[in-house]
């Protein structure tokens, strides 16, 4: 069983456009927060997250929740509805 849920790679090529990327401009500041997190040692900092049971389903990874929580930061939502709404269209 996998530990983390894994996005899909931004770089793969889908339908329409040709990647994810193609999505997103290159002056979003969405950039800045994915390349700040990347470069972040999570382990060090205490995101060490845990292995799931045999039938539990698998956490999202921390750092996928660390960059919605700061894009939420950024753009001053407070709610975690209003975040996960903006999650899905974002």
């Amino acid at each position: 069983m996998k530990r983390f849920i894994q996005g899909e790679h931004r770089g793969q090529s889908t339908l329409l456009p040709e990647s994810l990327d193609d999505y997103v401009s290159d002056t979003n500041p969405v950039r800045v927060v994915d390349v700040f997190v990347d470069e972040l040692d999570l382990a060090t900092l205490g995101f060490d997250g845990v292995i799931p049971a045999e039938t539990g389903r698998p956490a999202y990874h921390p750092a996928i929740l660390l960059k919605i929580y700061i894009y939420g930061y950024l753009n001053r939502i407070q709610s975690s509805r209003r975040l996960e709404r903006e999650a899905q269209r974002n």
